[in-house]
């Protein structure tokens, strides 16, 4: 078996898995490297894939060609969609998944891919050559000591690089699941410059199912005629199984009191964590310090699979002691009688300063060299595939000597989640929420095809197939706006007692069908029996033509905007400019210009620390270069 290979990917987690696959199916011979077979594409934290956000970019990774939203789809036990209270801009696909499942379907994936092999080793070193002061990467060394050469290496380590498991006073090395953690990695890439940040995650017990008393809990079915991830996925197919509930609990104050009386206990609160843990995602001991006043804390209870009795309990992560953890457990509603099947526990890991990386994922100190997932300082499995995919398409591309791929923040959330990392950093394991986007209007998740798949197109990874399913899409979805916008509907009796009914003003002239559709009351469905010829077409296509309409205004002010600030990605920087030489800059801005080398004007103003005076200062300088 040759050990000389065109991308090396240093991790099997979900950022790993896209980016062997990417740079497979780009045609590169591929080496996927895992501390264990079977702990590829694991869930380790929660059985779910999406949520808010997070499902948007579950869909612009299947648009650009990724395989994560057919692995969901493969697995879901129960479909919703998070915040259908609000505008469509922010609608969230979430779904319980089949923790063991889905491991084997990505997987089965994997094995089956051409090009790409999997290996089981620990890699404990990267290869290096300065060739003229410009360092590169050439390959990997492993634990047994074998040698593998390549011409790009992505590290997607996950939570494993020196990973520490936190359970009250107890600490010992360990991966997330009693897995083995990668021991001496960090110092190979501290030996090369690299900087390391020190993050900390957490998930809570599992329990088992049958002694949970359900009858006190609050049910909560999964959503009917929900629509896939994935366009490989039949829209009429999916969801064909019932789907599995989910139930929701509450703390209550003794939870409470058990807590605060043992919060010294904790290995957050005892000071033996060190590392920084999730804003967006905090153990329950964190939650009663900081939300002093709630009186109890909502918690969803979860399937982790169709053949386990095991039960996650979202919300309810701690770093407790094993006795206080029990005591906790018991103390709610329901769970009285709980018998736990795995303890909860926090683990601290090492991760890279992001900013030291440009918009393709690639170090700017070592060419060839990528980063991706929750090495880059991320949380969660959505972020990870998408960093993932991203660095192994950037990848295949420089070895192909081809234009790179950088999405903008106008493009998706992809692009904002790496547009943030690079530009801005991260002092705490990132989350994408739809609040870090100035530009959320245009990024539904149900034009993520729109947006991205020909981009996929592009770099190589939309196939024949996809192609084809995505230009009939998109013009069944120009063809019925086009149709209800100019279709004239009349005045009726009818038609006014509806407008009435659903709070809207009647109408006494022919009105444009689409004009209605504009009005926040009405739905196309609401409208559809006034239709002399509605088209039979899909749900996902009858979507996106009705928010396409609804929000034709909005669009426009945004696509404004994105134009406006175009101009100033269009301003390109260099990236071996020394700004300590541009008179004007305050120190601070210097200080961060020279740390981030941003490649556009636009990217230099969304730094921290640079002020819009500073970026004045570079205007001038450019024209008067």
């Amino acid at each position: 078996m040759k050990n000389t290979v065109d991308v090396i990917v240093v991790g099997a987690g979900h950022a790993g898995i896209e980016a062997a696959l990417a740079s497979a199916k780009m045609g590169m011979d591929t080496i996927l490297f895992t501390m264990s077979l079977d702990a590829i594409a694991n869930l380790p934290c929660n059985p779910s894939i999406g949520g808010t956000a997070k499902g948007h970019l579950v869909y612009e990774i299947d648009a650009l060609g990724g395989m994560m939203g057919y692995g969901a789809d493969r697995v879901t036990l129960q479909a919703r969609t998070l915040n259908l209270g609000k505008g469509a801009a922010v609608y969230s696909k979430r779904v319980q998944a089949d923790r063991l499942k889905y491991r084997s379907v990505m997987k089965e994936l994997l094995e089956c891919t051409p090009k790409l092999r999997i290996v089981q080793a620990e890699v404990v070193d990267i290869l290096v050559r300065d060739t003229e002061g410009i360092k590169e990467v050439y390959g990997i060394k492993t634990r047994l000591e074998e040698l593998f050469y390549s011409k790009a290496v992505i590290l997607s380590t996950g939570t494993y690089l020196n990973a520490t498991v936190h359970t009250g006073s107890i600490c010992y090395h360990s991966g997330p699941d009693s897995l083995m953690h990668a021991s001496f990695l960090t110092d190979a890439l501290a030996r090369e410059g690299i900087s390391i940040m020190r993050f900390k995650t957490g998930t809570p017990a599992r329990i088992h199912k049958d002694s949970i008393d359900f009858s006190k809990l609050e049910l909560q079915q999964g959503e009917g005629g929900s629509l896939p991830f994935s366009w490989r996925t039949s829209e009429d197919d999916y969801l064909e199984e019932e789907q599995i509930p989910c139930y929701i609990a509450y703390t209550n104050e003794e939870t409470h009191k058990i807590i605060r009386d043992n919060l010294t206990k904790s290995a957050m609160y005892s000071g033996n964590i060190h590392g920084t843990g999730p804003r967006y995602c905090p153990s329950i001991e964190d939650k009663i310090v900081r939300f002093a006043d709630k009186q109890r804390h909502q918690l969803f209870v979860e399937p982790m699979g169709k053949d386990t009795k095991e039960i996650y309990l979202q919300g309810f992560s701690t770093s407790m002691p094993i006795e206080v953890q029990t005591e906790m457990v018991h103390s709610l509603v329901g769970f009285e009688n709980a018998v736990i099947m795995r303890y909860a526990y926090a683990i601290e890991y090492d991760c890279t300063d992001p900013q030291e990386l440009l918009a393709t994922l690639e170090y700017k100190k070592i060419s060839g060299l990528y980063g991706a997932g929750q090495f880059n300082g991320t949380s969660g499995y959505e972020e990870a595939a998408a960093q993932g995919l991203v660095a192994g398409i950037n990848a295949s591309l420089k070895i192909k000597g081809e234009e790179c791929m950088i999405l903008p923040r106008s493009s998706s959330y992809i692009g904002t989640l790496i547009d943030d990392l690079v530009t801005k950093g991260t002092r705490e394991p990132y989350r994408m929420m739809t609040s870090r986007s100035e530009y959320r209007l245009l990024l539904r998740q149900d034009n993520a095809d729109l947006r991205l798949t020909p981009i996929g197109r592009r770099v190589g990874l939309v196939s024949d197939e996809q192609w084809a399913r995505f230009e009939k899409r998109k013009n069944q979805i120009e063809d019925e706006k086009n149709r209800l916008l100019k279709l004239t509907i009349h005045p009726s009796k009818e038609l006014n007692v509806l407008l009435e009914e659903k709070g809207t003003a009647p109408i006494s002239v022919p009105t444009q069908l689409g004009e209605l559709l504009k009005r926040p009351q009405l739905s196309l469905e609401d409208l559809r029996a006034f239709d002399p010829h509605p088209q039979n077409l899909k749900k996902s296509v009858l979507f996106t033509v009705e928010t396409d309409i609804k929000y034709e205004g909005y669009v426009k002010k945004q696509l404004s905007e994105v134009s406006r600030q175009q101009k100033m990605e269009e301003r390109p920087l260099s990236p071996d400019l020394d700004y300590s030489e541009i008179r004007g800059l305050r120190l601070e801005a210097i200080q961060k210009l020279n740390k981030v080398k941003p490649l556009t004007l636009g990217q230099a103003s969304r730094i921290s620390g640079v002020s819009p005076a500073d970026i004045s200062v570079l205007i001038i300088y450019l024209e008067g270069r």
